[in-house]
């Protein structure tokens, strides 16, 4: 049989490492383990959109596999299936996974809150597929913040595996809670937050517990950590037991802001849960939980992080693919930073959307070649946009790319995918990637671009 990975990422080496891993030990084959290898399955000269991962000897399974997904709603990162054939969305996955680089001293709230809601919605389609989230992180492990540990407790209780991380001698955080006295009474000892905002606190009376949690957010229901904290606390409160109604206060909406295709609301329906003074309207989950991905950017842009980096020496220093998670900015000394968020935050904040800090979805660094290259991903029906957003790259390339590489040429270029064209005439177009997977390189295409191709299609020729 073979072992299907579907990812909305780009896929990893060291999270796939991780995960074959855990499968291997968890089916008790026997295997070795080499350096994994994400290789483009090229047939006739044409992209198949499917990946295929060398490095694995093991005689139970006969093929890797990774494909890129995305979901209808609430996503995790990674779904796993063991199987002969390609997986579909009626099959249930050995494992969902979610991946996470960041840790407490980027946020408190972030880490944890956040990704608690798309285990909940998961839940509805795959309850007993083993949940696992992952820390893949690039920076220093802090001390767990209070909401880091409660949040994990949380997790915990919903029966969600914690690995990647360390807490060293505090492996309280790991404990679930065992009681509904339990839970309310560590989250109402927290520190309280400032006077103006709305705390997060649980009050139980006889047959209701009262959560409140302001949950309107730029003219919408849309306060993404406390969602998750309230799906999260909701969830584990049902888990625990408790099955008279969960009322949610002080949240802000109105009855306006409720629509029946957000997520809160269609975990609000299978958990009945109340939103105080509204009615929650009827809202069914979709049939689905995840689709293979046909149309968006990342095709291409995935597909040329992948290629550049398994068949030449260049490799990714920042990466912030379409729908997928911002990586930090690798430094020539070999250190992770956080590019910031604005130009000039003062201005952001009056009002100048412009101010924010544009990024490439990826910027690659090529040794050999001594250039980087900063790739602007869209769709080919956006490609005069994309080609515009190719001038927002000022700041960037001096603020971070100058100052931590010299000596390297800097390249903009767009990489496009869709369409069934066969040629690009657009200079600024560096790559692009059609609907039938044929790979078109730009007139004034990067070296490493072409380099990489012609390795790849040499790896495939038939001999």
């Amino acid at each position: 049989m073979n072992l299907y990975i579907l990812t909305e990422e780009r896929p990893k080496q060291e999270v796939l490492h991780t995960i074959i891993t855990r499968f291997l030990q968890d089916k008790k084959f026997c295997a070795f383990i080499d350096m994994l290898k994400i290789l483009p399955i090229v047939k006739e000269n044409c992209f198949t959109f499917s990946y295929e991962i060398l490095g694995v000897s093991c005689k139970a399974v006969e093929k890797i596999y990774v494909k890129i997904v995305s979901g209808a709603s609430s996503f995790v990162d990674y779904l796993v299936f063991f199987q002969e054939g390609e997986p579909s969305p009626k099959d249930i996955p050995l494992y969902a996974i979610e991946e996470t680089k960041t840790n407490d001293s980027e946020s408190r709230n972030t880490g944890v809150y956040q990704r608690i809601t798309k285990f909940v919605y998961l839940n509805n389609f795959y309850p007993q597929t083993t949940k696992i989230m992952l820390y893949n992180l690039k920076t220093e492990l802090k001390s767990p913040t209070q909401t880091s540990i409660f949040g994990t407790r949380i997790l915990r209780t919903l029966g969600v595996e914690i690995i990647g991380k360390d807490f060293r001698e505090n492996d309280e955080i790991l404990k679930p809670f065992e009681s509904i006295k339990e839970l309310i009474a560590y989250k109402n000892s927290m520190r309280k937050p400032p006077k103006n905002n709305v705390p997060l606190n649980i009050y139980k009376a006889e047959n209701v517990i009262f959560i409140s949690a302001r949950l309107f957010k730029a003219n919408t229901l849309s306060h993404d950590p406390n969602i998750g904290a309230v799906s999260g606390i909701c969830a584990a409160l049902r888990k625990l037991g408790f099955k008279e109604n969960l009322t949610i206060t002080h949240h802000g909406l109105e009855q306006k802001h409720l629509g029946k295709n957000n997520k809160f609301i269609q975990i609000a329906n299978v958990l009945h849960i109340d939103l105080d003074g509204l009615t929650i309207p009827k809202a069914k989950l979709p049939q689905t939980y995840w689709h293979y991905e046909t149309q968006g950017e990342k095709l291409a842009t995935i597909f040329i992080h992948l290629v550049v980096e398994h068949f030449s020496s260049a490799y990714g220093i920042f990466e912030n693919h379409a729908g997928c998670e911002k990586s930090y900015f690798l430094t020539a000394d070999g250190n992770y930073i956080a590019l910031q968020k604005y130009e000039d935050k003062q201005s952001y904040k009056q009002g100048n959307k412009k101010a924010r800090l544009f990024i490439p979805d990826l910027i690659l660094l090529d040794p050999k070649n001594l250039e980087i290259i900063n790739i602007e991903g869209k769709k080919y029906i956006n490609k005069q946009q994309g080609i515009k957003e190719l001038n927002n790259y000022d700041c960037i390339e001096t603020e971070y790319i100058s100052k931590y590489y010299k000596n390297y040429k800097i390249i903009r270029t767009l990489v496009l995918y869709g369409s069934l064209c066969e040629e690009i005439i657009d200079i600024e177009v560096g790559f692009l990637l059609n609907e039938k997977g044929k790979m078109i390189l730009g007139i004034k295409a990067p070296k490493i671009f072409t380099q990489s191709l012609e390795n790849l299609l040499a790896f495939w020729k038939p001999q």
